[in-house]
């Protein structure tokens, strides 16, 4: 989840808007019908370019703690069970890592010891309060721009050159070298080995999102590693279903009963394009542009929860929510991997955004459409910065309408 990111990348991704269809609009949950004593319901909370937490670089230990902790009291406040926390964002670290230096976004200089344990103390906090932690790691994202020289000097993107293609105005680790997808597992693991995380999460970022006009120069790579496979995106597929499955195995290994998850583009394929897919019109899909095969993860259970983003309105022509939720009720229905859906609650009340997102029940329309399909075992809102401003009361409504109760996490 990058920022000005992953979900600048969906809208990007889509093509004509419609209005939504009143025929598709549901209101609230009846009185008579009780939500699941499980479900989840959390907050991603991004650190990427200070986008939740901290509100600034170079605020004080004491200052970026009461920030932390406000996040945390509010998820309980609204009756939330889980916080997914961002605490690798660009090959850095939010906690004392051996791999990796500590994040810019903390001080302001990549690589100054903050002076804290930002990780260790929202286990901690978190735990206390009754929430779970998820540790939201990006695999493969080195910088939001394309200067190695910028990076601190003992970064191993430095040490690795050969280990960088520089793609889109950024920098990101290759998914095609064996020896990439050890360490970047290795550095990402080490905060599992340390902390008593309930999840490793990753978002949608595997191979980087298409720019126009460019091409990911894995040549090198792909000559030397791609030789049993047909084509190039076969051989890039394999290489995050590698990543998937082996992270999946070593999270087991390092910390039994920790969950694996990722949260990806909402739109593995359109149908016109596979007949397996959805019946949307993306201009990306996650299986031929970023490389991820994410219905096969779920139907092979190589990870334990899914949590696609859909963040798109009831009723919007090119992927429509209310299509989009049966869609993946069915790929996740008889498997052993729980689905959870992404909402988009950064939406609302944007006036950049269609008229749906500007009425407060739309997010709560959702929730209730989605509980239709009992395969849906909860929802995960984009981002703790509009749970805490809640520009035009739409997690207010979500709350009033179905967190009336405290429920568990899933087990």
């Amino acid at each position: 989840m990058g920022r000005p990111t992953r979900r600048v990348f969906a809208l990007a991704a889509l093509t004509a808007l419609t209005t939504t269809g009143a025929a598709a609009r549901t209101g609230p949950l009846d009185s008579g019908r009780r939500r699941a004593a499980e479900e989840m319901r959390g907050v991603w909370l991004a650190t990427v370019t200070n986008r939740d937490w901290p509100s600034r670089s170079g605020l004080t230990a004491a200052a970026q703690r009461t920030e932390l902790i406000a996040h945390l009291d509010r998820a309980v406040r609204d009756r939330l069970n889980t916080v997914v926390f961002q605490v690798r964002p660009s090959a850095d670290a939010l906690w004392p890592s051996p791999h990796e230096p500590w994040s810019q976004y903390l001080t302001g200089t990549q690589g100054k010891n903050p002076g804290w344990d930002p990780l260790g103390t929202a286990v901690t906090e978190a735990h206390a309060r009754g929430l779970q932690l998820h540790a939201w790691f990006n695999p493969y994202r080195i910088a939001l721009h394309a200067d190695p020289a910028r990076l601190v000097a003992s970064h191993p993107a430095r040490r690795h050159p050969d280990w960088v293609v520089r793609y889109g105005g950024k920098l990101y680790y290759n998914p095609g070298l064996p020896q990439v997808r050890a360490f970047v597992q290795d550095a990402m693991l080490d905060a599992v080995a340390r902390y008593p995380v309930d999840a490793v999460h990753f978002d949608d970022y595997f191979y980087p999102y298409p720019v126009a006009g460019q091409s990911f120069d894995d040549d090198a790579a792909y000559d030397a590693h791609g030789g049993a496979f047909p084509n190039r995106a076969a051989w890039r597929r394999d290489n995050i279903n590698r990543l998937v499955r082996e992270m999946a195995a070593r999270v087991k290994r390092v910390r039994p009963g920790t969950r694996f998850g990722v949260s990806p583009f909402g739109v593995w394929r359109n149908a016109a394009t596979d007949r397996l897919g959805s019946d949307t019109r993306a201009g990306v899909q996650t299986y031929d542009d970023l490389y991820a095969d994410t219905r096969t993860w779920v139907r092979k259970h190589w990870i334990d929860y899914l949590v696609p983003q859909l963040y798109w309105n009831i009723g919007l022509s090119a992927a429509d929510y209310a299509k989009l939720v049966p869609w993946w009720a069915e790929v996740a229905r008889g498997t052993k991997t729980q689905l959870y859906l992404g909402e988009a609650l950064y939406k609302a009340g944007d006036p950049a955004q269609p008229k749906a997102w500007q009425d407060p029940a739309e997010l709560s329309r959702h929730l209730t459409l989605a509980a239709r399909h009992p395969e849906v075992r909860g929802h995960v809102f984009f981002a703790a910065r509009e749970v805490s401003k809640d520009r035009i009361g739409a997690m207010a409504r979500v709350v009033a309408d179905h967190y009336r109760q405290p429920a568990k996490p899933p087990r």
